[in-house]
């Protein structure tokens, strides 16, 4: 038997560093987490810059590997770590493509394009940086609401889970932008509340979202399978 993985994940507190957090939680992975925050000055230490150049969490070192990025992350973890009792991705060839494509429509469509336009420019948000533009942050939820619908067709069939009746990372990146959407007063489509009621129920969820909670002193938390 090969040794235990090292496991060490930076960043915590943010709608993307929840990811790799329930996605370490949903393969009972152990790992240690460095609780560090966004624009904190956290990210831009010499040490985490070695690390990582853009300076951005999440971050994730398996070992002398580093992966940045949340829904690379979250791949990562999925491809490497799935065993048949846990398994984040798809087995079949053309399960793996759907599957890739709900990642990248998540990322783009729905965080990228809508719900981080909306941050950077909310007055409550980034707006004092990026600048604030009402009218922008409009069009942005107008444009999730609408591809929404992509996600109420999928829904609409009663099945459990994104892709069907087993769970997947897809699930996962899809529940934060829902749950990110309600918290900025978007709305979400009707199919989506009670597969999110489904997913909420999930234990891997309930101990990703609570390792995500940046802890009162900021040492560094082991955070167990």
């Amino acid at each position: 038997m090969g040794e235990a993985p090292n496991l060490v994940l930076w960043g915590v507190g943010t709608s993307r560093t929840v990811r790799p957090h329930w996605a370490m939680h949903e393969l009972g992975l152990a790992y240690e987490t460095r609780p560090i925050g966004p624009r904190t000055g956290e990210t831009k230490t010499a040490e985490y810059t070695a690390l990582n150049p853009r300076q951005k969490i999440p971050l994730l070192q398996d070992g002398d590997f580093c992966i940045g990025e949340s829904a690379a992350i979250v791949a990562y973890l999925s491809r490497t770590y799935s065993t048949p009792e846990r398994a984040l991705i798809p087995e079949t060839q053309r399960d793996y493509a759907a599957w890739l494509e709900w990642c990248f429509f998540t990322v783009t469509e729905l965080d990228s394009t809508s719900l981080y336009v909306m941050r950077r420019h909310r007055a409550d948000a980034l707006g004092h940086i990026y600048g604030v533009a009402p009218d922008v942050v409009a069009q942005a939820g107008k444009y999730f609401r609408q591809q929404l619908r992509h996600v109420e067709v999928a829904l609409a069939d009663g099945r459990t889970y994104l892709m069907g009746d087993r769970f997947n990372s897809a699930d996962i990146l899809l529940t934060t932008c829902l749950e990110w959407a309600i918290a900025y007063g978007v709305g979400i489509c009707d199919n989506a509340y009670p597969y999110l009621q489904r997913i909420k129920q999930r234990p891997g969820y309930q101990r990703g979202t609570a390792a995500n909670v940046p802890p009162a002193a900021g040492e560094p938390v082991q955070r167990p399978a």
